[in-house]
């Protein structure tokens, strides 16, 4: 049975990202800094042939979709799913090409007639609120043999640029993330991640952890840019505190950011995990 506030959960976060999506393409997605240096070692792990048949499972606007394109061929086919119709929008705007389909699909209740030879899904399943669901359906749509690969943020202040202010936020803003949100950081270390996949039923389970590194720039621009790119929700929340208030967050997001703060300039580590695994 699906609970009330799984469901509003995921309207939720459906309303988020097709207000985010163009901010969160420009930002991030479309390049390869940041977390999105993982795009590319995601798509290596999953030693794609030609003529493979791969879902791209919450492809967001294509980052993944694209380089799976560079190593299928033109005899292969991908399909990038996600529930975000705007996300999609996007990218079947930059990914112009005949073996590649998008749709609106929700992961754990997507079915296809044919079993995909390769499952990807970059940055996404934290946000599932019943993973486990999610990744019987991954399992179920797998061929035998067939690989899945995940890749996640690293939990806690593995990812500071995260960390920093939603630790501070929290105090100030104990509602800050809403009712019914599923644990993010759940698989964020390698323990919890791969108790996940092996409990779900796949095999040769093999995560790799990385280091990536950002610079946001200043600790203004850092925190400008953070606000500018939050959901609407969450802007309304910040934008409720009184002004001691906000220059009390600012003050101890600031603290945060000391430690990675060299010349006046931010640089922070970003943990990435990623995940290969056999049907």
């Amino acid at each position: 049975m699906v609970s009330s506030s799984s469901i509003e959960y995921k309207k939720r976060m459906i309303k988020t990202w097709n207000e985010i999506a163009p901010r969160y393409h420009k930002r991030w997605a479309n390049k390869s800094i940041g977390p999105f240096q993982s795009t590319q070692k995601l798509v290596k792990m999953a030693k794609l042939r030609s003529g493979y048949f791969v879902l791209d499972l919450a492809c967001g606007t294509g980052a993944v979709t694209r380089e799976i394109l560079g190593k299928i061929g033109k005899t292969g086919h991908v399909i990038g799913v996600d529930t975000s119709k705007t996300a999609l929008q996007i990218a079947r705007k930059s990914i112009k090409a005949e073996n590649a389909d998008f749709a609106i699909f929700d992961a754990e209740n997507f079915e296809f007639n044919q079993k995909f030879d390769v499952i990807t899904c970059q940055y996404a399943l934290f946000f599932f609120p019943n993973a486990t669901k999610a990744l019987h359906n991954i399992k179920k749509s797998l061929r035998k043999g067939g690989t899945l690969v995940i890749a996640t943020h690293g939990a806690g202040n593995t990812v500071p640029y995260f960390s920093n202010i939603l630790d501070s936020v929290q105090k100030f803003i104990p509602d800050y993330i809403p009712s019914g949100a599923p644990d993010l950081d759940r698989f964020g270390n390698k323990a919890g991640l791969k108790k996940a996949i092996a409990k779900a039923g796949f095999s040769q389970i093999m995560i790799q952890e990385y280091k990536f590194w950002y610079s946001p720039g200043t600790f203004s621009k850092y925190l400008s840019d953070y606000l500018k790119y939050l959901a609407k929700p969450l802007k309304e929340k910040i934008d409720k505190l009184n002004p001691k208030q906000k220059a009390e967050l600012k003050q101890a997001i600031k603290q945060k950011t000391i430690p990675y703060t060299k010349n006046n300039v931010i640089k922070f580590p970003w943990k990435v995990l990623i995940l290969s695994a056999k049907n």
